[in-house]
């Protein structure tokens, strides 16, 4: 059994990927004075225990440390996008996962600006990103959501993935524990 993953194939795996309005492309830390700005947006911190970043330099320190794409221990690859529309080149969000050394997703999230929403900009990045993993021997992606989150049922379910459990206080969102609708796609 594998232990580790290997440097190469946590790059191979954040490689930069393309679907018919999007460019996804690794995030680096040069990517947070882009992005620094529409983080800032509260609307897009509702569902989820982040916060926004509070400085572009912290943004910077934050994506830098994940630049090597592995976690401390080297057991996962930590694997960060910036979601950019082609026509223009406007950000429009950030995708992120963590994988195993099982090649499984333990871990696949989302975060969009919400003057993109309803465009259909999460639902395509999402599925391009399913696309890749598939293509790359994944077999299994986990994800979870508030329970509530209507907009990110719908970006899960528009992607291939299924509810398969409802887990209770998974989450604390500014103090308060939340129930967490569990979700999973397998090939």
């Amino acid at each position: 059994m594998q232990t580790k993953i290997s440097p190469s194939y946590a790059e191979h795996l954040n490689a930069t990927l393309n679907s018919s309005r999007l460019l996804i492309e690794p995030i680096f830390s040069a990517h947070a004075e882009s992005l620094f700005e529409p983080m800032q947006d509260e609307n897009i911190y509702k569902w989820i225990s982040i916060t926004p970043p509070n400085s572009i330099d912290e943004l910077k320190k934050r994506w830098l440390q994940r630049e090597s794409r592995l976690s401390p221990n080297g057991n996962e690859a930590w694997l960060n996008w910036a979601v950019r529309r082609i026509s223009d080149g406007a950000y429009v969000g950030k995708l992120d996962a963590e994988v195993d050394c099982m090649n499984v997703v333990t871990n696949l999230g989302y975060i969009f600006f919400s003057e993109y929403w309803g465009e259909g900009y999460a639902s395509e990045s999402v599925l391009e990103l399913v696309k890749h993993f598939s293509k790359n021997g994944v077999s299994k992606i986990q994800a979870s959501v508030t329970l509530g989150n209507e907009a990110s049922y719908r970006v899960l379910e528009k992607s291939g993935f299924i509810r398969v459990n409802i887990i209770p206080e998974n989450d604390t969102i500014r103090g308060v524990k939340y129930d967490e609708v569990e979700y999973l796609w397998q090939s």
